[in-house]
């Protein structure tokens, strides 16, 4: 079995699939906050006292802390299970729950007032450009397809103009949609930008 979850966003969301790839069971919640709590009972609820062998983890870009409270779980667990465990791209699992020809961009608001912004094939999902972490001005020069999703869509075609915006979280249902090399990442935090914190020189 896999087991797959996310917590980049607003979104607590998870998934069970057998070796098939066959998606057993979900759980998709839009909680805000509170991630920590409630991402460990959503899995115990889901697996209903089943292991799994291996673990998908979103592992960013996204929310600082709910990305870590996610890794810091998956960890554990394939520690406890002995279950192979890879990260995955949370932005191109929020691009694999549009159901759309040509490409969708996926962009999700950041800090500093920024959006963090990729495109994909929305077929394939694979990406057709660089992750890139702009303020919605340069993501509307950026970011050149007709679809936008996620949390940041709605600021990034009010900026350009144009196109369709669509709110849209990640769906851990969606993990085996994306191809290997974005569901065969290190299992560590993915970040667009550099962290606010210097290491202050010794004067």
């Amino acid at each position: 079995m896999l087991l797959a979850f996310d917590t980049s966003s607003a979104a607590c969301t998870a998934a069970l699939f057998d070796g098939d790839g066959l998606c057993l069971g979900q759980r998709d919640e839009l909680i805000g906050r509170g991630h920590s709590e409630r991402l460990v009972p959503m899995i115990a609820e889901l697996l209903d006292g089943r292991k799994a062998q291996r673990i998908l983890v979103g592992v960013g870009p996204g929310s600082f802390t709910g990305i870590r409270v996610a890794i810091a779980a998956a960890h554990g667990l394939a520690i406890g299970w002995g279950a192979e465990l890879e990260g995955m791209s949370s932005l191109a699992l929020i691009a694999a729950g549009a159901d759309v020809d040509g490409d969708v961009a996926s962009a999700v608001i950041g800090g500093h007032g920024e959006l963090l912004v990729q495109q994909f094939d929305a077929r394939t999902f694979e990406p057709t450009s660089e992750l890139r972490n702009l303020v919605p001005a340069d993501a509307a020069l950026f970011a050149t397809s007709d679809l936008v999703i996620g949390s940041g869509a709605a600021q990034l075609v009010e900026a350009r103009g144009w196109g369709e915006a669509r709110e849209a979280w990640p769906s851990a249902a969606n993990a085996l949609k994306l191809p290997r090399a974005l569901r065969s990442l290190p299992p560590k935090p993915v970040y667009a930008r550099a962290p606010d914190a210097r290491v202050r020189e010794a004067a």
